[in-house]
């Protein structure tokens, strides 16, 4: 993430998004695979990371093997298999849709996975014993005996696919393929994200 600032001098926080070139590896008709779409790949990968199987996909394509094969159901653009797209498709000005995994954040309580208030040193009662972040009663007795589908409770957080619509694009530097969107995005620096117009 960084930040600009707007023509009417408003500080923006932003994210900036290498947003291609991206290598069509597949065009899907209906009349072939019942359904149509457009495979992306993205990123360089070793020869010897590859398996033959994908070698021979990318082969097809007449590219090198990729890090990231992503599909598109609703891509507008007619393109062919070994035609690029590149960060062109968007203006500034469009509003897109990011997706990314959000970064993993371990076995979590409560209070940070659920926003629970806590007790709090300030409100503790009598004979409240280091219970401050605690999830509380469950609320179940002897019936129905068990805990509820769907308690809120400690557990795994993040790692999630996320979705974050309608940010719009603020900047497209055309010659290193960037997209500068206002706001942030789900992932740690470096990881895929997926652009929808």
């Amino acid at each position: 993430m960084t930040s600009v600032f707007g023509a009417n001098g408003k500080y923006i926080p932003c994210t900036v998004i290498e947003a291609g070139p991206c290598v069509v590896t597949q065009v899907k008709t209906l009349e072939k695979d019942g359904y149509a779409s457009v495979q992306l790949a993205f990123g360089e990968k070793k020869e010897k990371h590859t398996s033959s199987a994908m070698k021979g996909h990318f082969a097809k394509a007449a590219t090198t093997p990729k890090r990231k094969i992503v599909e598109f159901k609703e891509f507008t653009m007619e393109k062919n298999l070994g035609e690029t797209v590149t960060v062109e498709l968007f203006a500034e000005g469009d509003f897109v849709d990011v997706a990314g995994t959000s970064k993993g954040k371990g076995w979590q309580g409560v209070v940070k996975r659920h926003g629970f208030s806590g007790v709090g040193h300030a409100n503790k009662s009598h004979g409240q014993h280091d219970r401050e972040r605690a999830p509380g009663s469950l609320g179940a007795s002897s019936w129905p005996s068990r805990v509820f589908k769907g308690m809120r409770m400690g557990g795994r957080m993040g790692g999630d696919r996320v979705k974050t619509q309608n940010l719009e694009v603020i900047k497209v530097i055309a010659e290193k393929n960037l997209l500068i969107i206002k706001g942030s995005v789900a992932g740690a620096k470096g990881s895929f994200v997926t652009i929808e117009k």
